[in-house]
């Protein structure tokens, strides 16, 4: 096992365009880190240059004690596993598990005790001498971690594995990928563009935006104390809601829109003393949404919104809120009160709210 660690890495094509800009990472020796951002932000760059596949335009990358940026991706002692599966289609499970041994010139028992083994661990050993036509894609998917797994490297990595799945499946083989990370112990890193799948499997994430890491932070420390607007906006289904506002002092200090006014409490005045009579940007998540009660929220900054459109999802309900001209998502259990069209007073917990600053776009802490 190993741990992987990058330092300014960077990447620039011949075009000039910068995939990825001054990359400083410390991956831990077990730990499962996934990497995640919209298309386009440098995510699988980053993965392929720590496998050797994209070269790197300037920094270094370590895996273990040993500088790699020359060498070569089959001593690098990794393995990756693709969104396409990349099988052989003329060949069997066992013959496609067993290619990369082959080569190697490992001995016949050898590789026939892991090619098995690892069918075992991954609940495909009836499915040895099917091609891989003959097989669904969740189960294609089992082959191609297979075949990483037999070569026992110091570090995984998975390029948007799941992506081809349906939805149903996707969630079965994040599991199944959970539970071999926990078997196995080995440091695995993983890319998607999926927050959800970032949030339930990653130790931690790392957050891309253009090439920049915005954010590495566990799951829950992402979405309770995001660094900046993009991170925010990007953990987190449904999305934060933003609003812009200025900081006014009436008795208490206020944070006043054209279409509503929210008294803070004093620790909220606390964290925004010296932005008074200045813009900010207000963030509120979905599920931070309450209707106002004023026994359990005497002191709640509040609202009153009306319900535009609703979406039940049977354990819970989206309500589409309109404030004036300000569009709200809240997120609620069902109930009465819920129903299109009706005019409700939102309770909004002082303690969940985020105040970012509009200029650096950075959270106020």
């Amino acid at each position: 096992m190993a741990s992987v660690t990058l330092e300014n890495v960077s990447k620039v094509y011949d075009n000039k365009v910068t995939a990825i800009s001054k990359a400083n990472l410390k991956i831990n020796d077990t730990e499962f880190v996934v990497l995640v951002g919209p298309s386009g932000c440098g995510k699988s760059t980053l993965l392929r240059m720590i496998a050797g596949l994209e070269e790197i335009t300037s920094g270094k990358i370590y895996i273990g004690d040993r500088v790699v940026n020359d060498v070569s991706p089959k001593d690098r002692n990794i393995a990756m596993v693709f969104q396409n599966y990349a099988l052989y289609p003329h060949m069997t499970v066992f013959e496609n598990m067993a290619f990369g041994l082959k080569l190697r010139k490992f001995p016949k028992d050898e590789i026939e005790k892991r090619v098995n083994e690892a069918a075992e661990l991954l609940g495909i050993k009836q499915f040895l001498d099917r091609k891989p036509k003959a097989l669904s894609g969740g189960q294609r998917q089992r082959v191609a971690v297979g075949r990483a797994i037999v070569r026992q490297p110091q570090v995984f990595l998975f390029d948007e594995p799941l992506s081809n799945l349906d939805a149903k499946l996707r969630v079965q083989m994040r599991i199944e990928i959970n539970k071999l990370h926990k078997r196995l112990r080995t440091t695995m890193i993983y890319v998607t563009h999926d927050q959800v799948e970032a949030m339930t499997m990653g130790d931690r994430i790392v957050v891309l935006k253009d090439g920049v890491i915005q954010q590495v932070d566990s799951p829950l420390e992402l979405y309770n104390k995001p660094s900046n607007l993009f991170v925010a906006g990007f953990i987190g289904s449904p999305a934060m809601n933003f609003v812009k506002g200025t900081l006014q002092r009436n008795g208490v200090l206020q944070f006043k829109t054209p279409d509503f006014t929210l008294k803070l409490t004093p620790e909220n005045e606390k964290l925004l003393h010296s932005y008074e009579n200045s813009e900010v940007i207000l963030g509120i998540r979905p599920e931070h949404f309450e209707i106002y009660d004023p026994q359990k929220h005497p002191d709640f900054p509040q609202l009153k919104a009306t319900i535009e459109v609703t979406e039940p999802m049977g354990a819970e309900t989206y309500a589409y809120l309109k404030a004036g001209n300000t569009d709200f998502t809240a997120r609620f259990e069902p109930m009465d009160a819920i129903r299109i069209g009706n005019n409700i007073t939102i309770a909004l917990d002082p303690q969940k709210l985020h105040f970012f600053d509009p200029k650096t776009e950075r959270a106020i802490r």
